[in-house]
């Protein structure tokens, strides 16, 4: 498959869409992960709808060859400060922190996304209203993102998360989602 990314304007896909998005998702394992020797496959999708905007995407993202530039930049466009239209680039790797961890909840989920890049500006005016936002929110760099898995409880991605070990993983039970960055490990509740 080349280099794919379909947007649509909608915010909860009906069912036949997610099941035709998630089987064009080649290459998606489907199997848990084991906790220790566990594979994923090379070619990697990942799903997303901003529930803010009501943007959705769905990237196959990486291929057998590596991972996709063209498809990196519509995700870099997808996950900009929709508050002030930014783009920033994105970490990939926190593109595979996602997909590992729809691997490991066993299914080809679409990750609702509460916050991607955020702005320095963006950043500022939030920490003002929030005692949560890091000053140097790793949001600015790229490399976090809020989200939450449509059909899965956000309770058991915090742990599938943890589990993980990699990066900083934050539980918002109030608000539904999961903080994921790919920063040093550590963990803590909003």
């Amino acid at each position: 498959m080349s280099d794919s990314v379909v947007a649509y304007d909608v915010l909860a896909p009906s069912r036949r869409r997610f099941l035709k998005q998630a089987a064009g998702c080649t290459g998606l394992i489907l199997a848990p992960l084991g906790a220790i020797g566990a594979q994923v496959s090379p070619v990697r999708c990942v799903s997303f709808v901003n529930t803010h905007t009501g943007e959705a995407l769905r990237a196959e993202y990486r291929g057998q060859d590596g991972y996709r530039a063209s498809c990196l930049e519509q995700v870099d466009r997808f996950l900009r400060d929709f508050r002030s239209d930014e783009v920033h680039p994105i970490d990939p790797r926190l593109l595979d922190l996602i997909y590992e961890l729809q691997v490991r909840a066993n299914r080809a989920a679409t990750f609702e996304v509460i916050s991607g890049y955020r702005s320095p500006r963006t950043n500022a005016a939030l920490r003002k209203r929030s005692v949560g936002v890091a000053g140097h929110s790793l949001h600015m760099d790229g490399r976090a993102i809020d989200v939450r898995m449509q059909g899965y409880p956000t309770r058991k991605l915090h742990g599938l998360a943890l589990a993980l070990r990699r990066g900083g993983v934050g539980y918002y039970a109030r608000s539904d989602f999961v903080h994921l960055d790919t920063g040093r490990v550590r963990m803590w509740a909003g």
